[in-house]
């Protein structure tokens, strides 16, 4: 008891101490990945220690790390009865870090789950009721390559323990962060598969860093602006609005917080395929915007919807340029509204795009007898009643070089080498160079034996980067010496 008092004055002291200096105090929880197990020098090298060298001075990063815990009450190690537990409530934080959910997947942990989300909100309101009422960041468990299914496993951790968190931010509204997409192809600093070294760690802080030092907009909400009645839903743990406009399904979904300028990102077709890209910027402050305009593939009339669209999203906060994300037929949805929009794209994303409609449709055509239901939406679209009309077909977005160009944003394509269902050379590669040709702005990322199916990667941070940096969002993070 006597060790246990003075471990916690100890921690008061200090923690007073830099009260009175006014820094801002951020409590780490979590377990061993928190504690820096497994990584030498830990008390310089572990995340919370490297976070602190990044925030630097105005910043108090206390490690309350505490290996083998679970945030589950009924787990094999409680995190709740811990003294680090005791001293982090003692010490009235402003920022709480929680990374608790890795350990809970264990076997002997499973059959509490159920559980898992009312313990967690139980968790947050012991820190929200202390007088600081500080801000909440909830970590995703990062994945495991351990191939022991009674110990920490990844299909646990992706199944049930994310979902829970997920959910647990939604519900409490409170911040998350995807910690798991970041680390999904770091096997290699993963030396025991399962807590990352001092780069792991590295990338840890740096994401914590990017969301704490991230100028925030908590007063504005596009909800309460868009005068519309609207469906309230959850999109992995963000608030999501789902109404009608112009008769069209229309889906938002609204960050903790906005970034300065409110930006956005739009998502031409296939909404939630593939989602970590949106989950990466959903967590720095964008917004995340659908209209389906399925399947009018980029004629007037879709065109004519999203113009409309797009009135109402600017009128209702968000900022004047929108980042354009399309994946397969969405690169046509994508770059024929940009031909005639270029003042409101800030920059293009676009997957496996389909660019060139009549070298894709030249398959439909030579198997008449078998009806696809995207080729025969296309003639419908366009009014085309013969094959001739298709080869002769103008209305691509290789057809709009020229007015993509003048828009001078930056585009980025990711290029499926092996991609059977539209053709590389005659799409991707094709309108690279010709939007080359006229010094355009385009960067292609090759994905040399993928197929057309999976979309994007599992770690999204090229494609984020990109957008970051596409959006004047990006941050520079200090060196850590």
């Amino acid at each position: 008891m006597i060790k246990i008092v003075l471990f916690i004055f100890g921690l008061l002291v200090l923690q007073f101490g830099a009260n009175a200096q006014g820094k801002i105090k951020v409590a780490c929880i979590g377990a061993s990945i928190t504690y820096g197990a497994t990584i030498e020098n830990r008390e310089q090298n572990s995340y919370p220690a490297q976070l602190q060298k990044m925030l630097g001075n105005k910043f108090l990063v206390t490690n309350y790390g505490v290996s083998g815990t679970t945030l589950l009450k009924k787990g094999d190690s409680p995190y709740w009865t811990t003294n680090e537990y005791k001293a982090a409530l003692a010490t009235n934080p402003d920022i709480v870090i929680i990374d608790l959910g890795g350990n809970d997947s264990k076997l002997i942990n499973r059959v509490h789950l159920s559980e898992y989300e009312s313990d967690y909100h139980e968790f947050i309101r012991s820190f929200i009721q202390l007088p600081s009422h500080p801000r909440i960041v909830l970590l995703l468990a990062m994945p495991s390559f351990s191939k022991d299914t009674t110990a920490i496993w990844d299909p646990v951790i992706v199944n049930q323990v994310n979902r829970h968190i997920q959910q647990v931010a939604f519900d409490d509204k409170v911040e998350v962060i995807d910690m798991h997409s970041p680390f999904v192809d770091k096997e290699a600093i993963m030396a025991d598969k399962i807590h990352p070294n001092k780069e792991g760690a590295t990338i840890m802080a740096q994401t914590v860093y990017e969301n704490i030092i991230q100028k925030k907009d908590t007063v504005f909400n596009i909800f309460s602006n868009l005068k519309t009645e609207y469906k309230a839903g959850s999109f992995y743990g963000y608030e999501c609005a789902d109404f009608k406009f112009d008769g069209r399904d229309c889906k938002i979904a609204k960050p903790k917080w906005s970034a300065p300028g409110h930006p956005w990102i739009w998502r031409a077709r296939f909404w939630g395929h593939e989602p970590q890209t949106d989950i990466s910027l959903l967590q720095r402050g964008f917004h995340l915007v659908y209209c389906d305009v399925a399947e009018l593939l980029g004629n007037n009339e879709s065109i004519k919807y999203w113009d409309n669209f797009y009135t109402l999203l600017n009128k209702a906060g968000l900022g004047k340029k929108a980042v354009m994300e399309g994946m397969s037929r969405g690169g046509v949805y994508v770059f024929n509204w940009a031909a005639v929009n270029a003042n409101k794209v800030a920059c293009v994303y676009v997957d496996n795009p389909l660019l060139n409609i009549p070298s894709w449709a030249e398959g439909h055509m030579k198997t008449p007898v078998v009806k696809d239901d995207m080729f025969e939406a296309f003639k419908k679209d366009y009014n085309i009643t013969t094959d001739e009309q298709v080869r002769r077909f103008k209305g691509s977005p290789i057809d709009k070089i020229e007015q993509i160009v003048k828009g001078k944003y930056p585009i980025l394509i990711l290029c499926a080498d092996e991609d059977e269902a539209v053709s590389p050379k005659d799409n991707t590669l094709l309108f690279e160079k010709r939007i080359k040709a006229l010094n355009g702005n385009i960067t292609v990322i090759h994905k040399p034996g993928f197929k057309h199916h999976p979309h994007s990667f599992p770690n999204p941070k090229p494609i984020t980067d990109f957008i970051l940096k596409g959006t004047g969002q990006y941050l520079q993070i200090p060196e850590n010496n």
